[in-house]
């Protein structure tokens, strides 16, 4: 029986390889005015797709060295994503964007902050994407940490940041711990929250972009043990 199991694992790995191999191969980078046809949940929705390839092994094959040359004279993303510097979630991989597809701010916490949101100007007003999404995920240090009250260097002054959505959460029933899964949870989507509502307060230009429609902000946790992506306004 093992062994009956062990060969369809490789038929399934081999089926993956040969529907990945035949996938076209990219290679050039998002022109200008294919940036410009795009529509906010267009994007959105590009990402969603991305993802489910992620998730079954057909991600789209890329020529990197041809990407990069041809990325050399300009950009032209579609998104601007903010992440948290986990090492275990590779932005790009887990969307199946390459080269020259989005831009990508990373911050332990994944909230936002002076720097971030004049990235976040550069890349909508100045660059054109289309898309700002807040990704979370799952079991995030920053987030227990923040639960916990850590005093750590300025690891102290940076879960200041995410101590809103801890306290915003203060009649929840259930172990206010980091031991506890369901609360960890709903304190990271909480942040996630909170940051979009944020980047709207303390950026003019993007919340009349939004307004304009020219711009969508939008939020994201990813699951650490599936790699599939929850999407949320």
């Amino acid at each position: 029986m093992s062994k009956f199991w062990g060969t369809l694992g490789l038929l399934m790995m081999a089926g993956a390889a040969f529907a990945q191999s035949n996938a076209p191969l990219v290679e050039r980078v998002l022109t200008q005015a294919e940036q410009a046809a795009l529509t906010p949940d267009e994007v959105l929705q590009l990402l969603k797709d991305g993802n489910r390839r992620f998730l079954s092994g057909t991600v789209t094959s890329r020529d990197h060295s041809a990407q990069v040359r041809d990325a050399a004279s300009g950009q032209f993303p579609k998104a601007m994503i903010l992440s948290c510097v986990d090492s275990r979630i590779p932005v790009e991989d887990v969307f199946d964007r390459g080269i020259g597809d989005i831009f990508v701010a990373r911050v332990a916490g994944n909230f936002e902050n002076t720097d971030i949101l004049g990235s976040m100007e550069f890349a909508t007003k100045v660059s054109g994407a289309k898309l700002i999404l807040v990704m979370g995920h799952e079991d995030c240090g920053a987030i227990k940490a923040a639960i916990d009250q850590v005093k750590l260097g300025n690891i102290t002054e940076m879960l200041e940041n995410i101590k809103p959505a801890v306290d915003s959460l203060s009649d929840y029933k259930g172990d206010r711990a980091s031991a506890n899964p369901e609360f960890v949870s709903l304190v990271a989507k909480k942040n996630i929250q909170l940051t979009m509502d944020d980047i709207r307060k303390r950026s003019p230009i993007v919340k009349e972009m939004e307004k304009q429609g020219q711009l969508k902000i939008a939020g994201a946790l990813y699951d650490m043990k599936s790699g599939a992506i929850e999407f949320f306004d």
